[in-house]
C-alpha cells in the first residue's frame, strides 16, 4: 500500500463549481479529531497500523494530516479533480472500487468533511463500508426529521463531538486568520458500540493543534480563470 504523500495543497489548484461545497478543513480540527475524540474512544492506538479513507478529500486538507497518525496510510479521494493526484471518483456510486486495488487493503477508518446536501448518504454509504466512520459537520445536521428517520433514529451516532471554539471555514480555500458565527462537531461512529454522552472537545485546540509550517502546507489563494464548465456534480 502506497499512501500519499505530505505535499503542499498550493500546488496545481483547480477551482471546483460552488454546488460542492468546497469548504477546506482547517488542519487543527482534524488533529482535535485525533488527538481528543478518538482517545476519548479507547481508539488512539488502533490508528498505529490503520488505514484511512477521506472520499471527499478537496485538495487534501484533511487528508494530508490523517496521514499524520495513520501507520497504515490511506487513499483520498474526490469527485472532482482538483489536480493533486488523488483518485477521481464518486463516493456514492456503488460501483467505486474500495481500498487500494493494488493489494485488496480495505479502510478501518472512513473520515471525511462531506459536502452538507448528501451527507446523510455519505455516512450511510461508510457504514457498510468500515467499522469506523468520522464526518465533521455543522452541528445543525445533528437535527431533521428526514436525517432523524433516515439515519439516527436506527443508526445513531456514537459520539456527538461538538467544538468548544469555533472552526472557520471559509469557501474555496482554507485562511488561518477566518472567523466564523458557524458551530461544528464530529459525528462518530463504531461499530458495535453504543452511543455514549455527548464530549466537547477542548478550547485550546486552535492554537496548540496549529504547526508552525501549515501555512506553507495549507494554505492558499483562490485560484484565477473561470470555472471548469464540465463536472459531475453530487446527488441531492
Amino acid at each position: 500500500m502506497i499512501p500519499s504523500g505530505h505535499t503542499a495543497v498550493m500546488a496545481s489548484r483547480r477551482e471546483p463549481p460552488g454546488s460542492l461545497e468546497f469548504f477546506p478543513t482547517p488542519p487543527w480540527a482534524t488533529r482535535a479529531l485525533c488527538e481528543h475524540v478518538f482517545p476519548h474512544l479507547g481508539l488512539a492506538a488502533d490508528m498505529e497500523f490503520a488505514a484511512c479513507w477521506d472520499p471527499a478529500c478537496g485538495e487534501g486538507h484533511m487528508f494530508e494530516v490523517l496521514l499524520e497518525y495513520f501507520g497504515g496510510g490511506g487513499w483520498g479521494s474526490d469527485i472532482f479533480d482538483y489536480g493533486r493526484g488523488y483518485r477521481v471518483e464518486d463516493f456514492l456510486d456503488e460501483r467505486t472500487v474500495i481500498g487500494s486495488p493494488a493489494d485488496g487493503v480495505a479502510p478501518e477508518f472512513i473520515i471525511s468533511n462531506p459536502p452538507f446536501r448528501p451527507a446523510a448518504a455519505f455516512v450511510r454509504r461508510a457504514l457498510t463500508l468500515a467499522p469506523i466512520v468520522a464526518m465533521l459537520l455543522r452541528t445543525a445536521w445533528i437535527e431533521g426529521v428526514e436525517r432523524y428517520e433516515t439515519l439516527f433514529r436506527d443508526q445513531p451516532p456514537t459520539l456527538f463531538a461538538p467544538f468548544v471554539e469555533r472552526v472557520p471555514m471559509t469557501k474555496g480555500r482554507w485562511d488561518p486568520d477566518a472567523s466564523t458565527a458557524t458551530s461544528y462537531a464530529w459525528f462518530v461512529w463504531v461499530r458495535g458500540a453504543a452511543p455514549r454522552p455527548p464530549f466537547w472537545i477542548p478550547p485550546g485546540c486552535r492554537k496548540a493543534l496549529t504547526l508552525p509550517d501549515d501555512r506553507r502546507r495549507f494554505a492558499s489563494q483562490p485560484a484565477a480563470g473561470p470555472l471548469l464548465a464540465s463536472v459531475v456534480e453530487w446527488a441531492p
